[in-house]
């Protein structure tokens, strides 16, 4: 009887090294948790989700929804010692869903419960009975990101859709990244999927990056996304994802990236403005896997236009805002000088498919109308996995983007073409004039009397008039000037152009789409 308690006491000990064993080794969350939700969901039929928000709040103006805001002292792990912290968005608008958020520990998954408490309603009128059952519409990061203070910067958000928006050091909200486009332009509609369940993992104090996943479903596809989120400089987010259709689609959009262009250099604004740009990004830029690199200046067309670009194996692609000089947009509010080129390079090989640039008419800057993304040449049947593997930079660094040894397009300007008359005057010959500027860090040392010529072709919509080439002191790079004449002005007019130096290609090749003028 004596040894009794002590044998008790050895077994009990036993169990606790077993189960903290099992705690600390056994037990991880990870991507294919969230798998094998999403491929569970794909051999289902959709279930679309249910609003579940009151009329006062579905039908309100955004300047009403901006007006409830979540409390700030409420921030989550804002009492842990780490440098992330959460908040989230309420319902409201066409914000009408919840999506459900939870939080990954070290042993344990659960969910962040909502709770009126979290806002700040304003002078929004709502019944406090109507809303203590809804739930989060999204959520924001903090992170102390601009200042040696370590005061909170917002660095990132997940709100509607598949939607999610980064930003770096010195930066400020312009383009958005999403996790899946479905037949974004074709005349049978678009479908978005849409982000419906997160998990996010608790930081430790020490940790620089921040983990997410999240879960996607929509009627003809379902996913699974791994989201490691790095704020620095040049805040980057290397994205896993898995996916499945449920069905087959006309395209699907990999890696979408969405973003706004109203007028530039290339394409002036209609109206007198003291702006002389106004976009969140204003070129395509794509690296092939043959090494070529393609620059497409964006547009604000009449009609929706779609631009192609097949390539196999991409090495990266990315929506830019070349020019960072403040005098090239004039805006104290907005600051599109601040706002980030998003690049997307791929890892591992993506195989054959086609870079894919859409351009939608927009009378205004508060519609996103530039979508581009990357879509497979082939899709499995479905039920079948997909993997997709990149990782998206977000930067005001773009000299980082180009190889050294290829010169870039600097500026695209265009003009209504004309002729220096005998008596010195400009006579407009009913042509369209296009300066483009090319410049790089290995043109540059190239001395001024080398001989560069212009390699220009124009679609069957266009007719040559002048194309010359000449060395530009200011930027040490070398301007291509042309001039076309337009057959039809209900046409777009295709153009491509590249500088050479006997047989080497000094540029990126720039590939432009002359929207129809009707």
């Amino acid at each position: 009887m004596k040894n009794k308690p002590k044998l008790m006491k050895l077994r009990w000990l036993g169990v606790t090294v077993l189960l903290s064993m099992y705690a600390s080794s056994s037990w991880a969350f990870n991507i294919d948790d969230v798998a094998k939700q999403a491929k569970d969901l794909a051999g289902k039929g959709y279930e679309a989700p249910k609003s579940n928000l009151p009329s006062q709040l579905r039908d309100m103006k955004y300047a009403d929804y901006q007006q409830i805001q979540f409390n700030r002292d409420k921030a989550y792990w804002s009492k842990l010692k780490t440098p992330f912290k959460l908040e989230f968005y309420h319902q409201g608008m066409y914000f009408d869903t919840p999506v459900q958020i939870n939080e990954v520990t070290a042993s344990t998954v659960r969910q962040i419960k909502y709770s009126p408490d979290y806002f700040n309603f304003g002078n929004v009128k709502h019944d406090p009975e109507t809303v203590k059952n809804l739930g989060f519409a999204g959520f924001k990061v903090l992170y102390p990101l601009n200042s040696k203070n370590k005061k909170d910067d917002e660095i990132t958000s997940f709100l509607g859709a598949s939607y999610f928006r980064v930003i770096g050091a010195g930066q400020v909200y312009g383009l958005s990244s999403r996790g899946l486009a479905i037949d974004t332009a074709l005349p049978s509609g678009e479908e978005f999927p849409r982000f419906k369940e997160f998990w996010i993992e608790r930081p430790k104090p020490s940790d620089k990056h921040l983990v997410i996943y999240a879960l996607l479903d929509s009627p003809r596809a379902t996913g699974a996304y791994r989201f490691l989120i790095t704020p620095g400089k040049e805040s980057t987010v290397d994205v896993q994802s898995k996916v499945y259709l449920r069905d087959k689609v006309g395209k699907l959009g990999v890696a979408p990236l969405t973003s706004m262009f109203l007028f530039g250099p290339n394409q002036p604004s209609p109206n007198t403005n003291y702006r002389p740009q106004l976009h969140d990004s204003n070129g395509l830029s794509i690296h092939a896997g043959n090494g070529e690199w393609i620059w497409r200046p964006l547009n604000n067309p009449k009609h929706l236009a779609v631009s192609t670009f097949t390539v196999e194996n991409p090495k990266g692609f990315g929506l830019l805002q070349r020019g960072r000089d403040f005098d090239q947009y004039q805006d104290l509010d907005d600051r599109y000088d601040l706002r980030p080129s998003g690049w997307i390079e791929p890892q591992g090989d993506w195989g054959k498919g086609r870079v894919e640039l859409v351009e939608i008419p927009t009378a205004d800057e508060t519609n996103d109308n530039i979508v581009a993304f990357w879509t497979p040449e082939n899709l499995p049947d479905p039920g079948k996995e997909m993997n997709f593997k990149y990782r998206l930079h977000f930067t005001r660094d773009e000299s980082q983007l180009h190889s050294p040894d290829v010169a870039f397009v600097k500026s695209t300007l265009r003009s209504t073409g004309d002729v220096k008359q005998s008596n010195l005057v400009r006579q407009p010959d009913g042509t369209v004039a296009f300066v483009v500027d090319f410049t790089g860090q290995d043109m540059s040392k190239l001395p001024e009397n080398t001989q560069v010529t212009p390699q220009v072709s124009i679609g069957n919509n266009g007719e040559l008039v002048e194309n010359s080439v000449r060395y530009n002191p200011v930027t040490k790079g070398w301007r291509l000037m042309m001039r076309l004449r337009v057959k039809d002005n209900k046409q777009a007019t295709e153009m491509r152009a590249a500088l050479m130096s006997g047989d080497k290609t000094l540029t990126e090749t720039w590939s432009y789409q002359l929207p129809a003028n009707e």
